[in-house]
């Protein structure tokens, strides 16, 4: 899912802080997300889906 998020995050321009500013998910959570520490919970999915114009289902798709 990280790797999904990341593209996105990467074709939109933004770094992790702004998307962090923008959607109240904080940066530590990107990072649990990346090191695989943790996995997002379905709140946090809609709205980093609703931030980059995706579905849900985008992220849950392997």
């Amino acid at each position: 899912m990280y790797e999904k998020y990341a593209a996105l995050r990467d074709e939109k321009g933004v770094t992790d802080y702004r998307v962090s500013m923008e959607t109240g998910i904080t940066k530590s959570t990107f990072t649990d997300w990346k090191t695989g520490r943790s996995k997002p919970k379905a709140d946090k999915l809609k709205i980093l889906a609703d931030y980059f114009g995706v579905s849900i289902e985008y992220f849950l798709d392997e």
